[in-house]
């Protein structure tokens, strides 16, 4: 069983930054693709980004794009979402989800593992 969590979330003003964390319980994960999405009031759960834990191959959605940067730490079995310049259409739940589906990365119904999500709110 792999169990992931997130940290990091809270309250920050438009311009802001935040920095999320997803510890993952496995030692192990090379030959997974780690993924955050997020899940707004109403709204469907969306892609944010993603990165191989293998070779580090990274993939953002657009509305992202130049804003927020996903990375990781093999060392600390640690993926992180560097998330700056916020806006209020930021606001959501986001999550830390596993899978060994490269190709589907961006599909939440790909992943095998989710954390608990945590909550992050950008105020205008």
């Amino acid at each position: 069983q792999v169990q992931l969590v997130e940290s990091g979330g809270g309250l920050v003003q438009a311009g802001g930054s935040l920095r999320l964390s997803c510890a993952a319980s496995r030692r192990t994960f090379g030959s997974y693709v780690m993924g955050w999405f997020r899940q707004a009031p109403g709204k469907e759960r969306e892609f944010v980004a993603a990165i191989s834990w293998s070779d580090g191959s990274t993939y953002s959605a657009d509305s992202v794009k130049g804003r927020f940067t996903i990375s990781r730490d093999n060392g600390k079995n640690t993926v992180y979402l560097q998330m700056n310049s916020l806006k209020p259409e930021d606001t959501a739940v986001y999550y830390c989800a596993a899978t060994q589906r490269l190709s589907s990365y961006p599909l939440p119904w790909a992943y095998d593992y989710w954390g608990q999500g945590t909550q992050v709110t950008v105020s205008s």
